[in-house]
């Protein structure tokens, strides 16, 4: 009889268990739709691509998506510090901002001026919690090159970055080396919880690490297969769709999942 209370009593207390993990779980229902939009705008009025922007016509279209498709994160490419804020402002998104260095300076966009200083950006649904930034180890020429993540209220942790051209036997290894790097730093992110990455990597390779998916551009008419999403494994059953962007050189990627609940540091 003894021996019986006692297996009802480790029963009992396995069943507790099981109870404080779920409610320690992540506040989000089973199969919850998560959509990660990347887009590279051109805006720093500096690059060849830029008198195609019809500025500021270029951010009504983005603005435009966003509000369409209402993704959970926005990754952004060649974007400015004062257009990534005006377009948080526009569709009640929270941004975290990283300024892309030219040479020893922040580079200021121009034409017109008044508009921040050029880099890349996340915006995202959820408040954000935290955030880190980094420019690459290795880099090819003035154009710095870095990432960004941001972690959000709904312990997702999205990130972007742009990385270099391949236009040279340098340059390859360059971007080559940049993939390297942003896949360790996506592992390291994905080992904690629940990650996406939306950016240019201008390159048709993935540089996602093996625990994450990716999707790619490539049904693009402009720049296909270079723009990227990945995500983690409990984001599952990913689905990527391209709009043609008519104010920028790049067409915009919309890669949607189904998002399932983690403990954080569970892959």
């Amino acid at each position: 009889m003894r021996k019986l209370v006692s297996l009802v009593a480790v029963a009992a207390v396995a069943c507790a268990a099981v109870v404080a993990l779920a409610t320690n779980a992540p506040a989000r229902g089973p199969g919850t739709s998560y959509t990660v939009l990347q887009m590279n705008l051109c805006l720093s009025g500096i690059s060849g691509c830029f008198p195609r922007t019809s500025y500021p016509a270029v951010l009504d279209e983005a603005a435009a998506e966003v509000v369409d498709h209402e993704p959970q994160a926005v990754t952004l490419n060649e974007t400015c510090s004062g257009d990534a804020r005006a377009m948080a402002e526009r569709t009640g998104y929270h941004l975290r901002f990283a300024a892309v260095r030219y040479g020893a300076t922040d580079l200021s966009c121009v034409k017109p001026r008044g508009r921040g200083v050029f880099g890349i950006a996340v915006l995202t649904k959820a408040p954000i919690v935290s955030s880190d930034d980094r420019a690459f180890h290795v880099q090819a020429d003035f154009e710095q090159r870095r990432w960004v993540c941001a972690s959000t209220t709904d312990a997702v942790t999205a990130c972007t970055a742009h990385l270099s051209t391949r236009g040279s036997a340098r340059a390859r290894r360059t971007n080559d080396a940049e993939c390297r790097e942003l896949r360790g730093v996506l592992a390291r992110y994905d080992a904690a919880g629940t990650t996406v990455f939306g950016g240019d990597v201008n390159r048709r390779a993935s540089c996602a690490p093996s625990t994450m998916w990716a999707t790619e551009d490539t049904a693009a008419a402009q720049s296909s297969g270079i723009q990227h999403v990945y995500g983690s494994a409990s984001l599952a059953a990913p689905t990527a769709r391209v709009t043609a962007a008519v104010h920028t050189d790049h067409d915009f990627l919309l890669t949607a999942g189904r998002l399932y609940a983690r403990p954080r540091g569970q892959r």
